[in-house]
Parts: C-alpha cells; sequence; structure tokens
C-alpha cells in the first residue's frame, strides 16, 4: 500500500541570527495508493521541504504526515527518494549502486543482485552493469538513482525534480520511460516540478502551491487519457490555466 496523508503540517526555519521563514503553513492533503501526483508552484514554496518531511528526512513543526496510517518519524525503506543531483556513489559500479539499499536492510549479496538485474532491465542499463557513474551521461545517471530506489522495493517513490537538470529531448524520454516504470510496479509517486508540461504530461493529480509561505491553493485532477498527447486541446488548456495561476502566485 502506498497512501499517504499530510494533516496540518507547518515547518519553520530559524537562522543563527534568529531571523526566521515560514516555509509551510498548515498544510494538509491526501494521495490515494499508486497515484502520480505532480506538486508544482512558485519557487521556494515548500515543495521540496514538504516532500523531505514525508521522506522522513526533515520533521515539521506542526502537524503529522501517515505513509498507511502510520505516522512518518524518520526515513524507511517503504519510501524511495531520487533527488535533482544524481547523487550516486562514484566509488561504485553502476550495480554495485543498486544493491547498496537492499544490503544495508540485510538481504544477502547473491539475492541482492538477482533483484538488481531486474532493474537494470528495467531502465535499461544492462550493459553498464560494471560501469562507474563518470562514465554515464546525465540521463543514465537518473535511471540509476530510480533502480536503486526501486531496488528497495518502497510503496512510495518521492522525487525532487529528477529531471530538471537535463535536456529537453532526454527529458521527455525519461518521462515516458518513468510512466512506464509506475504501471508497471503499481506504486505511488510524489514528484516536485517546475514543468507545468512535465506535470501535465505526467500526473493524476497536479497539487498547485502558494508562494511562500507554501499552502494548497488548489488540487487538480487531470482527467486526460493515456497515453497523453502534449499537444492536444485539453493538455494546452489545462496547462494555460495553470500557468495562469502561477503567474499570480509569482507576482505576490
Amino acid at each position: 500500500m502506498g497512501e499517504v496523508r499530510v494533516s496540518n503540517v507547518s515547518r519553520r526555519f530559524t537562522k543563527d541570527n534568529d531571523t526566521s521563514t515560514l516555509a509551510l503553513d498548515n498544510v494538509s492533503m491526501e494521495v490515494n495508493d499508486g497515484e502520480f501526483v505532480c506538486f508544482i508552484g512558485p519557487s521556494g514554496c515548500g515543495k521540496t521541504t514538504l516532500l523531505r518531511i514525508i521522506s522522513g528526512l526533515d520533521k515539521p513543526d506542526k502537524g503529522e504526515v501517515y505513509l498507511d496510517d502510520r505516522v512518518i518519524d524518520a526515513p524507511g525503506p517503504d519510501r524511495g527518494m531520487v533527488f535533482q543531483e544524481y547523487s550516486l556513489f562514484p566509488w561504485k559500479t553502476v550495480i554495485e549502486n543498486i544493491i547498496f539499499g537492499p544490503q544495508m536492510s540485510g538481504i544477502k549479496k547473491k539475492e541482492a543482485l538477482e533483484d538488481a538485474e531486474k532493474y537494470l532491465e528495467l531502465v535499461g542499463l544492462q550493459q553498464f552493469r560494471d560501469s562507474y557513474p563518470y562514465e554515464l551521461s546525465g540521463g543514465m545517471k537518473q535511471r540509476v538513482a530510480i533502480a536503486r530506489a526501486l531496488a528497495n522495493e518502497p510503496s512510495v517513490l518521492l522525487m525532487d525534480e529528477p529531471f530538471g537538470a537535463l535536456d529537453a529531448q532526454t527529458r521527455n524520454i525519461l518521462q515516458q520511460e518513468l510512466l512506464e516504470i509506475w504501471e508497471k510496479n503499481n506504486i505511488t509517486i510524489l514528484f516536485v516540478t517546475h514543468s507545468v508540461d512535465e506535470a501535465v504530461f505526467l500526473a493524476d493529480k497536479i497539487v498547485l502551491m502558494s508562494a511562500r509561505p507554501g499552502k494548497i491553493k488548489e488540487v487538480i485532477d487531470v482527467g486526460l487519457p493515456r497515453p497523453r498527447d502534449r499537444t492536444s486541446l485539453e493538455a494546452n488548456t489545462l496547462r494555460e490555466r495553470i500557468l495562469r495561476s502561477l503567474v499570480r502566485e509569482q507576482k505576490k
């Protein structure tokens, strides 16, 4: 199961000089098992902070987050995290990066390797299993990062602008590959992005956040059939609606 519930979450950051910034203000939302949800909003609105709280890497000052009715208070293998930076171990090969998490969880190397081969095939990198990160392109590194996150068999995959640093062509290819992985693995995905096009192409639901302090301004049910046509009238209409809302928030 991968049901996520955010209940009245607030987060304030205080600096050494006692000045503080309210990043999130009383945020509440629910994500159903197996949903693909994108978060979008102005820079600094708390999207990444919310994702880190759901991952257990940060804690709210107020409120709670639940995964399948269990309070999240620390990182766990039931949540996989993929960052914008590739965050691979440069001294480990592709296959060694992928089996790192399962081995840390106590799975024997032979079993971890057998499972890793499955995820290598899923992301199309079997021929690069023994390569090091410096030998890979940016898109290939993110494929490894996704495979590494999936190797722990999480029920929720958290992705913080994972394709933001890639060129447009590679980004579009990885978006399609991610959808195929999502459909095959029946996993819940929470995905932070600054790209309206990306959100409309990927998401079941789009969470539109306000300017700081971050609040949920609107939750949009996308409702477009898959596979999606980026150039369709419906997609263009939805993009325009979201862009207008974002411009209003950015002016604040």
